[in-house]
């Protein structure tokens, strides 16, 4: 896909270059010196760049977009003077040797964009089995209109009495007077939001009404900004001047302009235009990205960000074609980032994630992925955590509707869509974002020392500001409602709930320490009006908080007292396993490990993982890495002789995972290519590296080759999945620990119909090893990991059958004999459940 911006033709997926920070610029850069986004000629895209005049220059045209389909703007073609262009070559050649050497050659143009779009609707159309050629041929109904339709007819269901908490725990009845508060105070919000905006769902459609919004007359625009003096609108639609627009303010600060049609129909601000609010605030005068702009863009040799009107003709607009997939019982989660997703050293883009990365998503067994980095950030080093644009997806990847479809193919393949949502900070970017919006400090976030997160160098929202209510509660829903995300994982939770952050803090568990002074209650009412309302409103979403501190009723609904959320990161784990891989093996405690894995709240799920992207940034280590360290790059080759190193960092990299799936949690996450053991570490384009892009990426390559190790570990990891697809362990009710042997080194537990069988031992491997079991019958091998195929030693019959004793033994009714070799993990199911061999599942 193309931009056309008045003489500047760039791809949507810039490369990083250093340019001098402006005086005055209050970004969020992690390291010295100013860095910024900006397209260079060493960018590895696919297209020529046309560089020309500064977004400021008053003869400049509007901007146009085209990400599938052709590009239209009032009058036809948007032109580029071929005086003013600046042709740079790129590196990377184009598939089909196809490249638009010059803007105002329509015809090439024209037939590439008409063959992209074939191209696209012939994916878009394909369902897996070819589907049937009746549906094919159908007329498309776009299904994000139906369902907002649906949306809007239902009612978000009253608070309850908040009191099941105390049922559920006991131990919270000696609190009973914080929480009696915390829920008196979330009840009168929602009295307040029902009484003065219509309620929970009126409120939450507040782009509806802020930012801009087009009806048959004309466009209107609307800013929150009641520290502005004076406010203007500015951009391409009237050459930049102040004078043009300026806008009117009433008594809540809200600052308003409405520009009609133009004459022959056509809106005021074209489709692509840049666009500004120009404001005189107490901090002097300045020019700020709208607050709820839906798209913005960096252009060349730019350092600050442009806010784009988008808002393209009907037949441009994506159309969704495929159903959301029904919640399923156990989550599977793939974590993911789209800019680092590709195998070469490059942003990647909406459109290479959708064809590349989803089919394998959907391959290995995962049924939802969730995804990075989706709202706007004008510093790529941040992975996405210092947002700018709240409402906008970043530009780096590609359009708006590349975004969606991404998300309408992953519905198609049946995985939910996840997002990894901000709302616990925000950048401190003067310029591109939020901070100092209105020139003061005190308009989204807290005044002074409260509204500064000095560790991650961001700003902190006022959760108990009405206006900051209406516009993280609307950005909520406009994910949901305009992209058909399927939900959340909400970041940094813990740094909202406690005035502390959680910083140098460590809990203990003691209940003093959640309920107290250092409780930001209005931070937690924001959580609970949050989960209320997806849940009211798409009550198959799933809400995810990442909350390192175990705050008690975090996940139990909203109605019952709790905080609301569907489900806790388990983040205790991950560190668990690397406090483990800095012992010597002869110091692993198995019930440690055990302790580790079950420690959570009963009614409130987790998801586990043993690791997550934040083991695999610079600086820190992946599981892989600690247990194979510098031997990953000499003897991952099968055709070279292993080492001890190897094969003891293979094993336990299974029997890790695999144990932390069967024991941690209803839910389980993996970040893309931790599957296989990926041998490096991440680590954005930044000034420390020389802005390299050589470390952000993954080398999913590595996983596939049949003459690397790595593709055992990743053809275990797939098999791991298709077992809990099989038989739903996760998700069971029931879960028995019957040994944690600290001299053999094992661990013995049930789930559900299955028994799990783990000998850490480094040495020893056991025959005729008896293990407890509830059930009796006949067991068989349902997964292995000493399999060839996985990379072990095949010491395991996979035929073999197991048949029980009708005694006791370890506090079990039935019992039966196994062969447990060293460093090995394997799962019997009970034969009545009969259900196919790993080996056998369609893996396609």
């Amino acid at each position: 896909m193309v931009y056309t911006l008045s003489g500047i033709r760039f791809p949507s997926a810039p490369s990083v270059c250093v340019s001098p920070s402006p005086s005055g610029f209050n970004g969020d850069r992690r390291s010295s010196g100013g860095v910024s986004l900006l397209l260079n000629n060493k960018a590895p895209l696919s297209r020529k760049i046309f560089a020309g005049k500064s977004s400021y220059d008053s003869d400049t045209s509007s901007l146009s977009l085209a990400a599938s389909e052709r590009v239209l703007v009032p009058g036809g073609y948007s032109d580029v003077p071929a005086s003013s262009t600046d042709q740079v070559e790129t590196s990377e050649a184009v598939a089909d040797s196809q490249v638009i050497h010059d803007s105002n050659d329509l015809t090439m143009e024209a037939e590439e964009e008409i063959e992209v779009k074939e191209e696209q609707d012939s994916v878009s159309s394909s369902v897996i089995g070819d589907g049937d050629a009746s549906e094919k041929s159908a007329p498309l109904q776009d299904a994000a209109v139906i369902e907002k339709e649906e949306v809007r007819k239902r009612t978000i269901p009253p608070p309850g009495s908040g009191q099941r908490i105390y049922e559920i725990d006991s131990l919270l009845l000696g609190y009973r007077e914080h929480l009696d508060y915390r829920f008196g105070q979330y009840r009168k919000m929602r009295e307040a939001i029902d009484k003065y905006e219509g309620g929970l769902e009126a409120f939450s459609r507040g782009y509806e009404k802020f930012g801009f919004t087009r009806s048959a007359d004309g466009i209107t625009y609307r800013e929150w900004a009641p520290g502005a003096k004076w406010a203007a609108l500015i951009g391409d639609f009237n050459n930049w001047n102040p004078n043009a627009d300026v806008m009117t303010r009433n008594e809540f600060g809200i600052w308003e302009i409405f520009l009609p049609n133009n004459a022959d129909g056509s809106p005021a601000i074209p489709h692509g235009s840049r666009v500004k609010i120009r404001m005189d605030t107490p901090s002097g005068l300045k020019d700020s990205i709208p607050a709820w702009i839906k798209f913005s863009i960096q252009a060349p040799g730019e350092i600050p960000y442009n806010g784009i009107y988008y808002d393209p003709p009907d037949e441009m607009k994506y159309v969704f074609k495929h159903s959301r997939p029904k919640r399923p019982n156990s989550l599977r989660i793939y974590e993911t980032h789209v800019g680092m997703s590709s195998t070469e050293p490059v942003i990647n883009t909406y459109a290479n994630f959708r064809d590349e990365v989803l089919p394998r998503i959907k391959r290995l067994g995962y049924n939802a992925v969730q995804i990075m980095a989706i709202q706007e950030h004008s510093y790529y080093a941040s992975f996405g955590y210092h947002v700018t644009n709240f409402f906008a997806p970043s530009s780096r990847f590609g359009t708006p509707d590349d975004l969606k479809s991404l998300i309408d193919k992953a519905h198609e393949l049946g995985l939910l869509v996840l997002m990894d949502i901000v709302h616990s900070h925000a950048s401190n970017n003067v310029l591109d974002g939020l901070n100092m919006f209105d020139g003061t400090d005190s308009h989204y976030f807290h005044s002074g020392s409260r509204g500064y997160h000095w560790m991650w160098d961001s700003r902190l929202f006022n959760y108990g500001s009405w206006e900051v209510l209406r516009y993280l509660l609307s950005n909520a829903r406009w994910w949901l409602e305009e992209y058909r995300f399927d939900g959340f994982r909400f970041d940094g939770v813990t740094s909202m709930m406690y005035t502390h952050h959680g910083l140098q803090v460590a809990f203990t568990g003691n209940y003093n320490e959640y309920f107290g002074f250092a409780t930001d209650v209005d931070a937690v009412i924001y959580l609970m009006l949050v989960n209320d309302l997806i849940h009211g409103l798409f009550p198959e979403a799933v809400t995810i908080g990442e909350d390192v501190s175990g705050m008690p009723t975090f996940c139990i609904p909203v109605q019952d007292g709790g905080v609301g959320f569907d489900y806790r990161l388990h983040m205790a784990i991950a560190d668990k396993w690397i406090e483990m891989l800095k012992k010597r093996d002869e110091d692993w405690r198995m019930g440690d490990i055990t302790h580790t894995l079950t420690n959570r709240r009963w009614l409130e799920k987790c998801v586990s993982y043993a690791e997550s992207h934040d083991q695999a940034l610079v600086g820190d280590k992946t599981i892989a890495f600690w247990l194979m360290d510098k031997d990953m790059y000499d003897f991952m080759a099968l055709d070279r002789p292993s080492t001890p190193v190897i094969d003891r960092g293979i094993a336990l990299h299974k029997m890790i995972r695999l144990i932390t799936m069967g024991l941690g949690g209803e839910g389980y996450l993996n970040f893309m290519g931790n599957e296989f053991g990926h041998p490096e570490w991440m680590d954005f384009p930044r000034e420390g590296n020389g802005f390299s892009y050589d470390k952000c990426r993954r080398r999913f390559d590595l996983g596939d080759a049949e003459y690397l190790r790595y593709r055992g570990m990743q053809e275990f990891d797939q098999a791991m999945q298709h077992v809990e697809e099989a038989y739903g362990f996760m998700t069971s009710e029931h879960q028995y620990i019957s040994r944690k042997d600290e001299g053999d080194r094992v661990i013995v537990f049930e789930r559900g119909n299955l028994v799990f069988v783990f000998n850490f031992h480094w040495n020893n491997s056991y025959t005729d090893y008896h293990v407890g079991c509830l059930k009796p019958g006949k067991y068989k091998i349902v997964l292995n990991s000493d399999d060839a195929l996985f990379g072990g030693y095949s010491r395991i019959d996979p035929l073999a059958e197991f048949f029980t004793f009708e005694e006791w033994y370890d506090d079990r009714p039935s019992s039966f004999l196994v062969y447990a070799p060293s460093r090995t993990a394997i799962v019997y199911a009970l034969v009545e459940d009969e259900q196919l061999p790993v080996k056998a599942l369609d893996k396609s």
